[in-house]
């Protein structure tokens, strides 16, 4: 297999990328994904900032929201290729991440690797909980190091490589969990919620017709890999003011219930002394300033605000926060902490 360079071993020989074209890009992106998949704004929203924060992205719904048509499309309209993988219990790490085979070379028999399904730009891991712990687990080197090992040999998986997971938050039975390290790789944890009547009225005439709704690539496949490469690169490269990386870390460390808070009050806010027996990690700081970083690009400016950061810190910290007992008691939502633990946080900014 060939190894791809990794986006920040990229030549600065390449022209850099505008701003201006790249919030035009992401609006246009929006647009035609909206041509297929009905309402899903702040998910199709947090699907694509993610994607170019770097990062991969947890999708949680019931089963009928679209959240195949949306990866589906999505992997379309960037002009990727796109694999998916159904998660079942008897599903093997080898079916994800490909195996060797012996076959016949010049009269000898060797060993010859096979690539599986994760050697794409865009992976779905459809219900992703269905797959035992040993098979969730095969994925952890592919997304945090974009390569993978089988009999000794290491693969570099082509850049740029995203992956979708989604499940269904309604099983219990023939479900595993997913961990809490395998929580922490994904950037992003986005519900996707049930269609207005609006809506749903809409998927109807859309989806119960001769023609269905088709979609069309923004991105020309000849182009579509160095643009999305300079793209992550622009990303990176968004002003962080020092106020802007503080109020983060105040944010991520009110998450922790084992550490005093700053502003006076005792606890790192009463909220999550009592009701979050876990914080977030070290990731969950470097997803929400990633995040905001892309989002304050597709809002037209080149420095991080404070709106910014308050507006992916829920996409990014809540799968990564475990719920006391109290809270589950109360059944309050790691959603509703958070954002009372971000109000507190701003108010004492």
């Amino acid at each position: 297999m060939s190894k791809s360079p990794r986006p920040e071993e990229q030549g600065s020989a390449a022209l850099a990328l505008e701003p201006e074209e790249f919030r035009r890009t992401f609006e246009r992106l929006q647009q035609e994904l909206g041509h297929v998949v009905v309402g899903q704004l702040d998910v199709v929203r947090g699907l694509l900032i993610a994607f170019f924060a770097g990062g991969h992205v947890l999708m949680e719904g019931v089963p009928g929201l679209g959240k195949t048509l949306l990866a589906k499309s999505f992997a379309q309209t960037l002009g990727l290729t796109f694999k998916r993988v159904q998660c079942t219990p008897d599903l093997m790490p080898a079916d994800i991440l490909g195996t060797e085979l012996v076959v016949e070379r010049e009269g000898r028999k060797v060993f010859e690797f096979s690539p599986g399904p994760v050697f794409t730009h865009i992976l779905l891991s459809d219900e992703l909980n269905r797959a035992t712990p040993k098979t969730q687990s095969a994925l952890l080197e592919a997304m945090a190091e974009h390569q993978v090992s089988v009999s000794g040999k290491t693969y570099r998986l082509d850049e740029p490589f995203f992956v979708i997971a989604t499940q269904n938050p309604i099983e219990m039975e023939g479900v595993y969990s997913l961990p809490e390290a395998q929580l922490d790789r994904f950037l992003f944890r986005v519900l996707v919620t049930y269609p207005t009547e609006q809506e749903l009225g809409e998927i109807l005439r859309r989806t119960t017709v001769a023609e269905e709704p088709s979609i069309s690539p923004v991105l020309p496949e000849e182009t579509a890999k160095p643009w999305i490469l300079k793209a992550r690169r622009l990303v990176r490269e968004v002003l962080v003011a020092r106020p802007i990386e503080e109020y983060v870390v105040r944010l991520v460390t009110a998450t922790r219930p084992d550490l005093p808070s700053t502003d006076g009050n005792g606890r790192a806010g009463s909220s999550a002394s009592r009701l979050i027996r876990y914080g977030a990690s070290p990731r969950g700081a470097q997803a929400i300033l990633m995040g905001a970083k892309a989002l304050a690009l597709v809002r037209g400016r080149v420095n991080v605000s404070f709106e910014d950061v308050d507006e992916v810190m829920v996409w990014a910290l809540n799968h990564r926060v475990v719920l006391s007992f109290e809270a589950e008691a109360e059944r309050r939502t790691s959603q509703d902490i958070l954002r009372e633990v971000t109000e507190s946080t701003r108010t004492n900014r």
